[in-house]
């Protein structure tokens, strides 16, 4: 038996699109760990696309906007007899047509839009899900860094909210249960879903410079982060959120960055 325990686990992995995202590094490093996965999408596009990823995954279309959508999914696991010993939770959408705007200009819509799928469906997937989870299950939600002092626009409220979702259900699920709810708050990295928010890659670039070792934050190290808390070996963490950034958080004043300021006045 190996350290993560991961060996004929099942694992629920949202959000794969393509081969940058965390979704995508975390399934396939459970995978090599001798665990197995079952994907969720929103089309029949990426349907196709995860398919050709992960040859002979199974793989279901899910409209978290839509609670019937959800509520079928569930039956669907709980009819197919599938036993869940973990779920990622790697969802999340904002809309950045207009450009980035000032938070108090954010329209009403757009910030229940992204609040429904970026953190209400944890809760929705979590209980259509809660029969078919093994009773010691993990379940794993993508969160960022710093809900303050992201550049993000309404994903930092959306993104603090989450994280504030993942201690009410661990408490909730407690009450029956030994599952276990967790966030991993990752620095900014470098993905296909990042690159269309508005300024990210200067974000990004700054961010590397924050680090403690100049070099950013890769997509695999948060994959590593979260298939530990998916895994068994993590058993004593829930109700937490687990920073990931290469030391940022603890850098602002960084002595290089302060330096290059200070010749720019």
């Amino acid at each position: 038996m190996s350290f993560l325990n991961l060996e004929n686990k099942t694992f629920l992995i949202t959000g794969v699109a393509n081969k940058k995202s965390v979704a995508y590094f975390s399934a396939k490093t459970l995978i090599e760990n001798g665990a197995d996965v079952l994907f969720t999408v929103q089309n029949e596009e990426i349907k196709e696309r995860v398919e050709k990823l992960f040859p002979g995954k199974r793989v279901y279309l899910l409209d978290v906007e839509n609670e019937e959508s959800v509520n079928a999914f569930g039956e669907t696991i709980k009819k197919e007899s599938i036993k869940l010993n973990g779920f990622l939770h790697s969802i999340a959408f904002a809309n950045y047509s207009e450009g980035m705007k000032p938070f108090h200009e954010t329209k009403l819509r757009d910030y229940l839009q992204a609040s429904t799928i970026s953190c209400f469906s944890l809760v929705s997937l979590s209980n259509a899900l809660k029969e078919s989870f093994d009773k010691d299950a993990s379940v794993v939600t993508i969160s960022i860094s710093s809900t303050r002092a992201t550049n993000y626009g309404y994903m930092g409220p959306i993104k603090a909210s989450l994280d504030a979702t993942v201690a009410f259900l661990a408490k909730s699920f407690s009450k029956d249960s030994h599952i276990r709810f967790n966030a991993v708050c990752s620095g900014p990295l470098k993905t296909s879903a990042s690159a269309g928010i508005p300024g990210y890659i200067e974000n990004y670039l700054y961010a590397e410079e924050l680090t403690m070792r100049k070099k950013a934050l890769e997509t695999q190290e948060v994959a590593n982060s979260v298939v530990f808390l998916l895994s068994s070996a993590s058993s004593g963490i829930n109700a937490s959120n687990m920073l990931v950034d290469a030391g940022m958080s603890a850098n602002y004043f960084d002595e290089n960055v302060v330096q290059a300021f200070a010749k720019r006045t």
